[in-house]
């Protein structure tokens, strides 16, 4: 298969994609919006060609790209990753006539009230929503729905520019931020109270032939809120042959449905509370903070080759052992400024040196990111066990005994 990948070397790990697909025997060509002697040997050894572009954002620029490897080969496929990235090749994949996810699945999985529309219609549970053009409408929805709400960018990805809301003031304060910022309309839902974690799949013609489910510790926005909190997600090993990850499953592929995703990554947020389980994000593309990574270590298995294996030969070439849980435990600076050094990670080192996958340090005099820059914006650390318990709470001592000096 001849396949053009979006942006193939920035950021960092876009590389792993364009590895895996020529490692499965794709001839991969490349858009992206560096200079190609800025791309790496590595990067250019996995290239057939490349083609710059001003902005790979840039829809006619991209067409005009696609429709040069078009004159030269046949082009079976293009692939893009990065969440911003999605519309704009959805859109250049119709005018080239390349199959792959459309521009309406592209549309329904980023625009947030139209996704909860369409998955509440195919019967999946989730928070109430709406599209507001105005603070008016914002107001109504909050007196029909009541407070706490959260509100967010139509479209984005993760936490980014989400905002909960516990009262009408708040909520004044938020829309002055948000018009601010030149927003025309932004989505306001329900808040759903429960424990939050996420369901990840690759999907062959509409059908799921890898999944993984993971947990966030704590949920998300008060992970991003509080510096002292060391912020953790873990995949599960116990998916198989429980009855909660079996609902989390039939819902999962309801969605897949719904939304008309056919071959592609996925990633499904989803919460579960006193109101049962409900699913909240949806994105047609892989999960990001190296959940891949997790997977892949958890497993056994080079999760990105997986993924070009379904797209190239259209089956998977293994299957997950379910062998261990993975996690990731973010550390951050004790205050903003440079990084002065670090303490406790030859005790963690020590005790579970075995089971660490790997970690991030960066180096004395670095500059430190802000909190809610999120969970690899500074030091972090990864590491499995066969048992999710332990696993859980290895991560939570690694939380609690490693510390970054910041001044």
């Amino acid at each position: 298969m001849n396949i053009i990948f979006v942006e193939p070397s920035f950021p960092a790990n876009q590389r792993r994609f364009v590895h895996a697909l020529a490692s499965v025997g794709a001839n991969v060509y490349g858009i992206g919006e560096s200079e190609e002697g800025h791309l790496g040997e590595d990067v250019l050894g996995a290239l057939r060609g490349y083609y710059r572009v001003g902005s790979v954002t840039d829809v006619g620029q991209m067409v005009e790209a696609v429709r040069y490897f078009q004159d030269k080969v046949w082009i079976d496929a293009l692939e893009a990753t990065v969440e911003a990235h999605t519309m704009p090749a959805a859109h250049v994949r119709e005018a080239c006539g390349i199959p792959g996810t459309s521009v309406r699945t592209t549309w329904l999985c980023r625009d947030k009230p139209s996704m909860k529309e369409a998955l509440r219609q195919a019967g999946v549970p989730t928070a109430a929503s709406a599209a507001v053009d105005s603070a008016a409408e914002a107001r109504d929805f909050a007196a029909r729905v009541g407070y706490p709400l959260i509100l967010k960018p139509r479209a984005g990805a993760g936490a980014q520019g989400t905002v909960r809301v516990d009262d009408a003031h708040e909520l004044e304060q938020a829309l002055a931020g948000y018009g601010r910022e030149g927003a025309s309309s932004i989505a306001v839902e329900e808040f759903v109270e429960g424990h939050e974690g996420f369901y990840d799949t690759i999907t062959l013609d509409g059908e799921v032939v890898h999944d993984w489910a993971t947990h966030y510790y704590p949920n998300v926005l008060e992970a991003m809120r509080h510096r002292w909190i060391s912020p953790q997600f873990i995949t599960t090993n116990r998916l198989d042959g429980n009855p909660f990850y079996a609902e989390v499953r039939r819902l999962g592929a309801r969605v897949i449905q719904a939304l008309g995703i056919e071959t592609s990554a996925t990633h499904m947020e989803w919460f579960y509370g006193p109101k049962g389980l409900k699913f909240s994000e949806i994105g047609c593309r892989p999960p990001g903070v190296g959940a891949w990574d997790l997977y892949s270590a958890a497993n056994e298995v080079d999760v990105y080759r997986e993924w070009a294996h379904v797209i190239t030969h259209r089956k998977p070439e293994q299957q997950m052992s379910r062998e261990y849980a993975a996690g990731i435990v973010a550390l951050r600076p004790d205050r903003d400024g440079v990084i002065r050094g670090y303490s406790g990670i030859d005790e963690i080192q020590s005790r579970y040196g075995e089971w660490i996958i790997d970690g991030h340090f960066p180096p004395e005099g670095h500059g430190t990111q802000a909190v809610e820059a999120g969970y690899m914006a500074n030091a972090y650390l990864r590491l499995r066990h066969p048992d999710y318990d332990t696993a859980r709470a290895m991560l939570d001592d690694v939380g609690r005994t490693v510390h970054v000096h910041a001044g």
